[in-house]
């Protein structure tokens, strides 16, 4: 009597659909995403590693030293018009975006992790979001009952915000 041997390869997981986003909190009701195409680390930042500038806009929380250069840190809930940025946290969410040769490091109120998205998942904005928003979005994806505002990381780093007064 023959006996056959079965041998059992491991389950591939199923090829994710679309591209890979960051998943974040801008404040804690507001969801965000980022194409990691423009994302260059993430990054939890003691406070005291800040060093703030005067005369300064007030979305510019100031300046940090990653990797010998000195860069940006950007309160991104005030770019965006949203609920004001939590200063007196002990540490910080930083999301570093990179667009051609301009790094700047947007401030977050959590990271949620890397999701994917097809292209045909991501939406126009409804129309309850303020044309002062729109400026800076893709458009909206909805994900487990969340809307997700999808953003431009582009229309962030030239946005007139960050212009000193």
């Amino acid at each position: 009597m023959d006996t056959a041997t079965l041998t059992l390869l491991p389950d591939q997981p199923p090829k994710p659909l679309g591209d890979p986003f960051l998943r974040f909190h801008i404040t804690p009701t507001t969801e965000g995403l980022l194409p990691m195409l423009q994302v260059q680390e993430v990054l939890a930042l003691p406070a005291q590693r800040l060093t703030p500038m005067p005369n300064m806009p007030a979305c510019l929380l100031g300046l940090i030293n990653r990797r010998s250069r000195a860069m940006w840190v950007v309160d991104l809930s005030q770019v965006l018009n949203l609920a004001g940025f939590d200063a007196s946290r002990r540490q910080h969410d930083l999301i570093i975006i990179r667009v051609e040769t301009i790094a700047l490091a947007l401030a977050v109120h959590q990271i949620q992790g890397v999701c994917w998205l097809s292209a045909e998942s991501i939406q126009a904005p409804p129309g309850h979001v303020p044309p002062s928003l729109q400026a800076y979005l893709r458009g909206c994806a909805i994900q487990e009952q969340n809307i997700g505002l999808v953003l431009n990381a582009a229309a962030i780093v030239q946005s007139s915000k960050l212009r000193s007064p």
